[in-house]
């Protein structure tokens, strides 16, 4: 039997030839010829983020909804002067010229709306984390089939340009089954402090996991079996909520990492690996808006040079896989049915983190407690919000 080397301990690696990125549908996605009128029920912060994506994109606003009518006010006038506001959001499902709605207001909520939408005939865009009760999504689901309606989840992140590559590649079968993928973020979550979002318990796992619970379950699809989560408060921290989390995650012939520091003042930095049977992808950089992407496999490594931001590409993506569903008459992209697998995923980590124990993917049904999203308000100016 022969001794081990230095290349087998990974003490070294061999050098690599640069090769071109493949070519791969990682931009958002735009319908070809389907135009629709947009309904915006809910003004929060984050919306101006919707709205500025549809301007860009040249997606009419025709409505604006929000109970405190100022906010629309103040939203129409920022981004879609000929929309009309309103404090009712029956006057957008009641008027027939608008065909799609992007329905942002918290789960909790948002629920009886995005129900008298689809009953309204209307194709939904339900911000996420799209429900908080996996029986409550089901029947959405089955309640839109019943209307003959499109029912979607802003899983924005699918569009964050790095994120996107990397599922992409993985769906092209570049680096072959997945065996490991692992997240990393290291970020200042502390602006929280002294606004409602410090109240949610598990604000981390929930509101903000979502979005690498989605990415996992895009490139490993129902391989998840079980998850042991954790979370704690930081040394100094001021804002009530835990801003430490991680997850380990069981895979079917794989595992999965996710870790969250939300209390990194200084030096932030965000790594994703995904190791698979033919090759590996890494992307890394100061934050989620500045990531480097390389693809490792037998032919060298590649380096593709991204376009977009996640903000706001990322909100495009999602209102434009709507779109080119309702255009193609087929499932969207970030359907809601598929989405439930990345939410039971997600109730998984907060059930594990509550009981202290392993818990299986699918036994976790819904959350109790109150929680709310940070959908309805972005951080400050100048503080990364993700």
């Amino acid at each position: 039997m022969s001794e081990p080397d230095a290349d087998s301990y990974a003490l070294r690696s061999a050098a690599l030839a640069e090769v071109p990125a493949p070519d791969l549908p990682y931009q958002p996605p735009m319908p070809r010829a389907y135009r629709p009128r947009i309904g915006v029920i809910g003004a929060g912060g984050i919306v101006s983020a919707h709205l500025d994506a549809y301007r860009t994109a040249g997606w009419e606003v025709a409505a604006i909804c929000n109970r405190t009518l100022a906010k629309a006010e103040a939203k129409a006038a920022a981004f879609a002067p000929e929309a009309r506001v309103t404090d009712r959001w029956r006057d957008v499902l009641d008027d027939p010229a608008i065909d799609v709605v992007d329905i942002t207001p918290h789960p909790a909520d948002r629920l009886p709306i995005i129900e008298a939408a689809l009953r309204a005939g209307k194709h939904v865009l339900s911000q996420k984390p799209f429900v908080l009760d996996i029986a409550q999504g089901r029947r959405l689901v089955a309640l839109a089939r019943e209307n003959g309606v499109k029912l979607a989840v802003n899983q924005n992140g699918r569009w964050a340009p790095h994120l996107a590559w990397m599922r992409e590649a993985v769906r092209a079968g570049l680096i072959g089954e997945v065996i490991s993928a692992h997240v990393s973020i290291h970020w200042n979550h502390g602006w929280i402090a002294g606004t409602p979002f410090e109240q949610v318990e598990d604000l981390i796992l929930y509101d903000f996991g979502i979005h690498w619970f989605d990415f996992l379950c895009s490139i490993t699809d129902d391989r998840a079996q079980s998850v042991i989560a954790t979370a704690g408060r930081a040394t100094g921290q001021t804002a009530k909520a835990p801003l430490l989390a991680q997850v380990l995650v069981r895979l079917e012939g794989g595992q999965a990492s996710l870790v969250f520091d939300g209390a990194t003042p200084f030096g932030p930095r965000d790594t994703t690996f995904v190791a698979g049977t033919l090759g590996s992808l890494q992307s890394e950089g100061p934050d989620l808006g500045r990531q480097t992407v390389t693809l490792t496999t037998a032919r060298g490594r590649a380096r593709p040079d991204l376009r977009g931001t996640w903000f706001n590409d990322g909100f495009r993506g999602a209102m434009g896989a709507l779109l080119v569903a309702i255009e193609d008459d087929a499932e969207p992209a970030i359907g809601a049915e598929a989405n439930l697998q990345s939410l039971a995923l997600a109730f998984a980590a907060i059930q594990s983190r509550r009981r202290g124990r392993e818990v299986e993917v699918g036994r976790a049904r819904d959350l109790s407690g109150d929680l709310v999203s940070t959908c309805d308000q972005p951080p400050p100016q100048g503080r990364d919000g993700r």
